[in-house]
C-alpha cells in the first residue's frame, strides 16, 4: 500500500482532516518548513497532544513548525521522516475520528547532535518542550537535580553530546547567552507536580556546578512554566495501522491514538510562549496546582479506585466497571461527597462539569484502559490519590466514608493477590506482599499504616479511622458489597 507522504495528501478522502485543509492546492509550500519549537522526546503522547494543538496554531501562523529530538532512539524520528512528518490522530470515541498531523518539520535522531545545537541556538526558536517521563528529568527523592545521576555526571564532565535534557537545555541556554540572545521558554510537558519551578532549579543547578555565572543568568532571566497535560492514549498496534489504512486509503507507520478529550493547562509566566496555544484550547492560568490538585484527586483518585474494586468484582476494564451500576454509582458518590467539597476553587474550572466530563471518560467503550494497569504502584499513588482527601476530612473531624471503602479495597486487593501468589507490580512490592500473605485485614491494615505503606502513618494513632479502615477491608476481602459500595450512602 502506497505510503502517506505529502505527495499522497490529496488522495485522504474528505472525511479526514489534513493538516492544511482542504482543497490542497500547494501541498509543499502550505505545510512550510519554519521551526520555532523544539521537542524532546516525540513519543505517542507527545504526538497525539501537544503536537495536535500546535498543528491548529500552524492553521493561521505558519512559523511554529516542531524539530523532533530523539535522544535514546531513531525510530519515531526515522518513521516521521519516511513520512515527511505527516501522521493520523486517531480519536477513540463513541463518534470517533481521523485527523491527519503535520506539525513537524526537522527529525533528529540521537547522532544528530550539530544539528540540535544549532536549533537551541537560533533565535527563531522561543520554545523548547519535553515529554520524557518523570524520570528523565534526573531528579533525586526530594525533587531537586540528582547530580549523582549517570547522565548528569557524563554531561556536566563536559561532553559534546548530552544524555539528558537538562544537560541539552542547558546547553542551549549557554549558547544564547553567550551570543546576547534573548533565551528560549524550556516547558515540561509531563505529569510531574510543579514541574515548572522543579525543572528551573535543575537548570539552574546543572549550570551552577560548571559556570556560576550561567547559573545566575538562568535564574534571572529563564522563566519556566508549569504545565498539566491529560489525555489517554493507548499504544499504537498493528490493529490502530489496520485502521487508519482502512480509512485513509494510505499506509501509516507513525500513526497514533487517544480519547477525544485532551486538556493542557499552562502556566502563565508574563512572558509570550510564540505560538498561540490558548487559541488552540490551551488553558492559560496562574493556578496550574488547582488544575493539577483536582485531577489527582478526582480522576486519579476514581481511577485507582475502580482498578481495585473493580479487580475484586472480576472486571477486567475502566469502562467495563463503570458498566457496573453500582460501582459506577459508588465513585460518582466519592467524588460528589468527600473529593469535590475538599478541593479549593479553581479560577476558570467548574468542578462539577469536570466530574462529570472524567466519569464520561471512563465510560468511553472505544478506550480499553486496563484495571491491572491503573492498579501498579498503589503505595506511591494513593497517599496523594485519595490520601490527602482523607487527611482534609480528619482535620476538620470528618469521616470520609467512600474514601475509606476505597481503602479497604486497596487493602483487600492486596490479601487477594498475596494469597493467590501473583506478584503486586508496586516499588514496594515484596513488603506488601509479606504483609499480607498471612494476614487477616485487621493485621494488614495494622501493619500497613506502621509503616506508612499507602496509607498515611496518622491512621496508626487514628484509632476511629483505622476502625473505619479495618471493616471496609474486612467487608471488601469477605465480598459484602451492599456494605462496601453503599458506604455514606446516610451521610
Amino acid at each position: 500500500m502506497t505510503r502517506l507522504t505529502r505527495s499522497t495528501l490529496d488522495r485522504l478522502p474528505a472525511t479526514v482532516a489534513s493538516p492544511i485543509g482542504r482543497p490542497l492546492s500547494d501541498v509543499g509550500t502550505a505545510v512550510g518548513t519554519a521551526i520555532g519549537i523544539v521537542h524532546f522526546g516525540p513519543g505517542a503522547f507527545h504526538r497525539a497532544h501537544q503536537a495536535a494543538y500546535v498543528d491548529t496554531v500552524l492553521q493561521h501562523d505558519p512559523r511554529w513548525g516542531i524539530a523532533a529530538v530523539s535522544m535514546r532512539s531513531r525510530g519515531t524520528v526515522e518513521a516521521l521522516e519516511q513520512q515527511d512528518g505527516l501522521y493520523t490522530l486517531a480519536i477513540r470515541d463513541a463518534e470517533p475520528a481521523m485527523r491527519v498531523i503535520g506539525a513537524h518539520r526537522r527529525f533528529l535522531a540521537p547522532d544528530a547532535a550539530a544539528q540540535t545545537h544549532a536549533l537551541l541556538a537560533d533565535p527563531a526558536v522561543t520554545l523548547v518542550t519535553m515529554t520524557v517521563t518523570e524520570k528523565g528529568y534526573c531528579l533525586a527523592g526530594d525533587g531537586t537535580l540528582d547530580l549523582g545521576h549517570a547522565d548528569i555526571v557524563h554531561d556536566l564532565a563536559g561532553a559534546a553530546v548530552p544524555r539528558s535534557v537538562i544537560g541539552w537545555i542547558v546547553a542551549g541556554l549557554a549558547a544564547r547567552r553567550d551570543a546576547g540572545v534573548r533565551p528560549f521558554v524550556p516547558m515540561p510537558c509531563d505529569n510531574l507536580a510543579s514541574n515548572g519551578a522543579k525543572l528551573h532549579a535543575a537548570l539552574v543547578a546543572f549550570a551552577q556546578a560548571g559556570d556560576a555565572g550561567l547559573a545566575d543568568w538562568i535564574a534571572g532571566e529563564v522563566r519556566v512554566p508549569s504545565t498539566m497535560v491529560d489525555s489517554i492514549t493507548p499504544a499504537s498496534d498493528e490493529a490502530l495501522y489496520d485502521a487508519v489504512a482502512a480509512t485513509i486509503g494510505l499506509e501509516d507507520r507513525a500513526a497514533v491514538q487517544r480519547e477525544r478529550f485532551a486538556q493542557w493547562v499552562i502556566e502563565d509566566i508574563g512572558v509570550p510562549l510564540g505560538p498561540d496555544l490558548a487559541g488552540a484550547g490551551a488553558t492559560l492560568t496562574g493556578d496550574v496546582a488547582g488544575y493539577e490538585k483536582a485531577k489527582l484527586r478526582i480522576l486519579n483518585g476514581a481511577h485507582s479506585t475502580l482498578a481495585y474494586l473493580g479487580l475484586l468484582r472480576g472486571h477486567a476494564s475502566v469502562a467495563e466497571a463503570m458498566a457496573d451500576a453500582a460501582l459506577a454509582g459508588f465513585v460518582d458518590a466519592m467524588i460528589r461527597r468527600d473529593i469535590v467539597p475538599m478541593l479549593p476553587a479553581v479560577a476558570g474550572l467548574d468542578l462539577d462539569a469536570y466530574r462529570l466530563a472524567v466519569l464520561a471518560r471512563f465510560r468511553n467503550p472505544a478506550i480499553v484502559h486496563r484495571l491491572d494497569q491503573i492498579a501498579t504502584d498503589g503505595s506511591q499513588k494513593l497517599p496523594y490519590r485519595l490520601g490527602d482527601t482523607l487527611a482534609a476530612h480528619r482535620a476538620g473531624g470528618r469521616m470520609p466514608a467512600h474514601v475509606v471503602a476505597a481503602l479497604g479495597g486497596w487493602v483487600a486487593f492486596l490479601i487477594a493477590r498475596a494469597q493467590a501468589g501473583v506478584a503486586i507490580a508496586d516499588p514496594a512490592g515484596a513488603r506488601l506482599a509479606a504483609a499480607a500473605h498471612d494476614a487477616d485485614p485487621a493485621t494488614l491494615v495494622r501493619r500497613l499504616a506502621e509503616a506508612g505503606l499507602g496509607l498515611p502513618p496518622q491512621v496508626a494513632g487514628d484509632p476511629p479511622l483505622l476502625a473505619a479502615i479495618t471493616a471496609a477491608a474486612t467487608a471488601a476481602h469477605e465480598r459484602r458489597w451492599d456494605a462496601v459500595l453503599t458506604a455514606g450512602n446516610d451521610s
